[in-house]
């Protein structure tokens, strides 16, 4: 056993209170920025799945008798040992994950302030009272939890997803059953301790691990299962709604992928934007839902973009991410540097300048240099598959409506971004872009206290803000004579 596998430590399933190591099956882990093996995944049998999915159910009725105070105070003590062990959790997810450990240290941050404002929103759930039409009839509308969930989070926020999720289920009233990315398993055991140290009951929150497609087909149509949150690719996504659909119409949250237009006008400050672009762009190398992608410049700015974006590309310290000043590590698996090499290929064959990058870094991990492609045709495949990796793709537009249009001419709508200094112009954007998201001369679009969802191919449903807590709630009337 080495030093990094012996501080990474066992993985584990943990169902009913219960952390459970030993397994027929499992898989292992590895270490994007070398490929070794760090540590092996137990996967999770028919008859752990089961047992989970009866251990939410069963203590569903307890935790949602419990008063909103008293479920608020647990996710507010899981929040306060998040950031008592954040060093130490962000060493692990950069570590499976390969992200800088700078960028995990703000992702255990984010995360803590996830469980915080989902506690203290946890306690506003409120119905109201309707005006009745007969005397003597009073009307009440009330919010209830769903039930227990089935919750699917992807690889590259393997802290922040799972904890949006369970923190707006628990502080709801629900009970959950949580499957992370088998990839990047350590850090949702992280969450799960850290609740099972702040007191939550036993059965409350279930981790399972195994065959995607096994464990969702089975969690899904299980009878205990009320309702369905993915977060991960469209078509995996379809493929789950399409499952809940089969299994009693089971209510679902689906924030699936994007494709996201940057819209640079000509009255943009050019500046600012790639101040605030450059480093977005390559965060996380890229392997982000909202990264900006398709980057659309007026053709007075568009050469002065691409060389701004160029140089910040070439001054980025890249290497494993748990080294101190690393500024963007490996991607996650061997599948996206392979992803990266076809879209960049094949954007250059039809036509598109390759202005830095396009190449791998050294000769062992995942590592992709950040690459910058300029006037790439619309016919490219990175013009309209996400590349969900380090490339910034330029194309130049005329006017505000062309901007438009092209931000709106694939079926996705997730996030938006867009510079301009006109009021005109901002107006017009909010009206015709269509995503979920929209940030002008702004990147933050994504915090606890607002909704964070897509529209069209990018799902429905919303995370975050009072909108992210809806879904885990029940309409009910009471007419009460």
């Amino acid at each position: 056993m080495t030093l990094m596998t012996e501080k990474y430590g066992p993985l584990t399933l943990f169902i009913d209170g219960e952390w459970i190591s030993v397994s027929d099956s499992g898989e292992d882990v590895y270490n994007p920025a070398t490929g070794e093996v760090i540590a092996r995944l137990p996967h999770a049998s028919a008859s752990d799945i089961d047992r989970a999915a009866q251990a939410a159910a069963r203590s569903f009725p307890a935790w949602r008798a419990l008063t909103a105070l008293e479920r608020s105070r647990i996710l507010r003590r899981t929040a306060d040992l998040l950031r008592e062990r954040a060093d130490h959790i962000a060493w692990l997810l950069s570590t499976e994950q390969g992200k800088a450990l700078g960028e995990a240290r703000i992702e255990v941050m984010v995360s803590a302030e996830t469980l915080d404002w989902c506690a203290e929103e946890g306690r506003r759930i409120y119905g109201r009272i309707v005006p009745s039409p007969y005397p003597q009839v009073e009307y009440r509308v009330l919010k209830q939890p769903v039930g227990p969930v089935a919750a699917f989070t992807p690889w590259n926020f393997p802290l922040m997803m799972p904890a949006r999720k369970v923190a707006s289920a628990l502080a709801s009233g629900c009970t959950i059953v949580l499957k992370p990315a088998e990839e990047t398993p350590a850090a949702a055991i992280e969450l799960a301790r850290a609740f099972h140290d702040a007191g939550l009951p036993d059965g409350v929150l279930n981790i399972v691990f195994g065959n995607p497609a096994e464990v969702s087909e089975q969690l899904i149509a299980h009878e205990a299962i009320r309702k369905v949150t993915f977060t991960g690719s469209t078509a995996v996504g379809q493929h789950l709604a399409g499952l809940a659909a089969r299994h009693g119409a089971k209510r679902c949250t689906m924030e699936l992928g994007g494709h996201a237009p940057v819209l640079i006008l000509e009255d943009a400050d050019l500046e600012r934007a790639i101040s605030l672009l450059a480093p977005f762009k390559f965060r996380n190398a890229g392997q982000v839902c909202i990264s900006p992608t398709r980057f659309y410049v007026h053709d007075s700015l568009h050469d002065r973009f691409v060389d701004g974006m160029v140089c910040a590309a070439t001054k980025l310290k890249i290497g494993s991410g748990v080294e101190e000043g690393v500024q963007m590590g490996p991607l996650a698996n061997p599948r996206r540097v392979s992803a990266m090499r076809e879209l960049v290929d094949d954007a250059i064959a039809q036509g598109a300048r390759c202005m830095t990058g396009g190449n791998l870094v050294g000769n062992r991990g995942n590592f992709f240099a950040p690459t910058v492609l300029a006037d790439v045709p619309e016919s490219a495949r990175i013009m309209n598959e996400e590349p969900f990796g380090p490339i910034v793709v330029t194309a130049r537009i005329h006017n505000t409506q062309e901007a438009i249009t092209q931000a709106n001419r694939l079926p996705f709508g997730l996030a938006s971004y867009a510079f301009t200094s006109s009021a005109h112009n901002i107006s017009m954007l909010a009206d015709g872009v269509e995503a979920g998201m929209l940030g002008v001369n702004a990147i933050a679009v994504s915090t606890p206290e607002a909704p964070f969802g897509g529209v069209r191919h990018s799902g429905y449903g919303s995370e975050g803000g009072i909108e992210g807590m809806e879904p885990y709630l029940v309409t009910k009337l009471l007419a009460q004579g």
